[in-house]
């Protein structure tokens, strides 16, 4: 279809002429012409912010390094996602090393703030465990003021260490944190909690606590339960009662401002001779809940915590003390919630969740949740069920199934050989001008060639040359055999001259 050009371009206009592209070629084509067509017009950054995003998710590095190189000669304005974007693009490319170049390169060009990209990037080095690396990057950008925030770096550099298992080292970081100039949020407390409790250093994580009183505790801020809850529990696991209790005390008192009635020591009774540790810990857990002040991040904070523990009992009493007190559920507990129970392979549970629970905490059920789900679904042999709920809940006011949830589960239903399920799919994505990669539509042709579905087969190999998608070898195999199999061949021939001409 020729495109429809206005009177006078503008850069958003553009940009959503370039968004209906089906073909990123087509699409940076028309963004080359533009400039030939209107001699007065010229790219900004959110149009060079859209052109880039779209090739980074076809693939298409060369073309998305070039038109970078373009912007950067153009020295238009632009902002530090873009940056952010094509990092991600390389990575995902295994092209760690040119995402590195690309955000040296970012003084180059007209942006004035890269801590998103930093960010971005510091935490791919460290799941890379390419720390060495990482370090340098840091040392290089911490004296910029293009870098607004290091704490997100630091506090990623002590939970790789923590978990090395070298808590020690992560300590010290955290002490040298007031001489860079950094505040430690809590992220940081937590991170440093967990792997101090872990290495069972807790002389250095009560002095941590203790620090934390008067560093970020002075109001009483309920979301430090977490912080809180570790260290209690690690000394419940090396069955230093008496210390805990102590400490619970001053939790109480200075941590969370509890009232004075939470004050009263817990009766343990039989729990005293160590052998229900579990019970205990539950006692404190909810001596912790009843003495923090009520509020919707205390509670969060909490049963997040613990369903990512896999304490699915003990986070559900919490959502029963929190409704109590008249407080409503958050999606984030209930995406914890799903998470939590997919492991431990309770998906009927799980469904159950999104399509009851949520709806009576007046919680409406979004994709994400649904796509929390599909990640945590290690026994695929749930799928369908899955399926079906997700059918279900499309057709409720509101809820709208986002791009990454649809190719989730069109490559999970080709994993399981459902061709005509995964059709089905593919068919719902089209209309929302949602396009999967290369490799879900080689694995979705050759599954419909396979069960003899050629029409099928034909109009999805279509729709991906269409977009400037090249078929494996093996499809074109796949379709000879199938046409071959129905003596069709004079209508495969007309076919492939048909293909070849798009």
């Amino acid at each position: 279809m020729a495109t429809r050009w206005p009177r006078v371009l503008t850069p958003t206009y553009l940009s959503q002429i370039i968004r209906t592209q089906k073909n990123p070629s087509k699409a940076l084509q028309i963004f080359n012409y533009a400039k030939t067509k209107y001699p007065n017009y010229s790219h900004n950054g959110p149009v060079y912010a859209t052109m880039i995003s779209i090739l980074g998710a076809s693939g298409r590095i060369n073309d998305m390094r070039d038109l970078i190189e373009q912007m950067r000669e153009d020295s238009c304005e632009c902002k530090d996602s873009i940056f952010v974007s094509a990092i991600k693009t390389y990575v995902k490319a295994g092209m760690l090393d040119e995402a590195v170049s690309l955000y040296r390169d970012i003084p180059r060009f007209n942006c004035v703030n890269w801590t998103e990209s930093f960010n971005t990037l510091m935490e791919i080095m460290v799941n890379e465990d390419r720390l060495e690396s990482a370090y340098r990057l840091f040392v290089e950008s911490s004296c910029g003021w293009a870098v607004k925030s290091r704490v997100p770096a630091l506090n990623l550099f002590m939970y790789a260490l923590c978990q090395k298992g070298r808590s020690d080292l992560a300590l010290q970081i955290f002490q040298e944190m007031d001489f860079q100039g950094c505040y430690p949020n809590r992220d940081s407390y937590v991170i440093l909690m967990k792997g101090l409790c872990h290495d069972r250093r807790l002389h250095e994580a009560t002095h941590l606590l203790y620090s934390m009183f008067w560093r970020i505790s002075q109001k009483g801020n309920g979301e430090d339960i977490v912080v809180y809850r570790t260290l209690l529990d690690a000394l419940c696991d090396e069955r230093k009662f008496d210390e805990a209790m102590e400490i619970l005390g001053k939790i109480l008192r200075k941590g969370l401002k509890a009232p004075k009635r939470c004050y009263n020591r817990l009766d343990l009774g039989q729990c005293r001779d160590g052998k229900d540790i579990e019970g205990i810990k539950r006692l404190i857990h909810e001596a912790l809940v009843r003495g923090s002040v009520p509020s919707l991040a205390s509670y969060t904070a909490m049963a997040v915590d613990l369903y990512s523990e896999g304490k699915i009992d003990e986070a559900d009493k919490v959502i029963i003390e929190m409704q109590r007190k008249g407080f409503k559920p958050t999606h984030t507990i209930f995406e914890a919630k799903v998470a939590a129970l997919c492991k431990v392979s309770k998906v009927d549970e799980a469904i159950k969740a999104i399509e009851e629970d949520m709806v009576e905490a007046i919680c409406l059920p979004t994709a994400r949740v649904y796509t929390i789900l599909l990640k945590n679904l290690h026994n695929l042999g749930f799928l369908m069920a899955v399926l079906k709920s997700l059918n279900k809940m499309s057709k409720t006011v509101g809820f709208n199934i986002d791009k990454e949830t649809y190719c989730i589960l069109l490559e999970m239903l080709c994993h399981e050989r459902r061709y005509l399920e995964a059709s089905e799919i593919m068919e719902k994505m089209s209309h929302k001008s949602y396009w999967p990669c290369e490799d879900s539509y080689n694995s979705l042709i050759k599954g419909l060639c396979s069960l003899g579905r050629q029409y099928e087969a034909v109009m999805w190999l279509e729709e991906m040359i269409s977009q400037g998608k090249l078929p494996e070898v093996s499809v074109w195999y796949s379709l000879t055999s199938l046409f071959c199999v129905l003596d069709k061949m004079e209508v495969y021939n007309k076919t492939f001259s048909c293909l070849t001409s798009l």
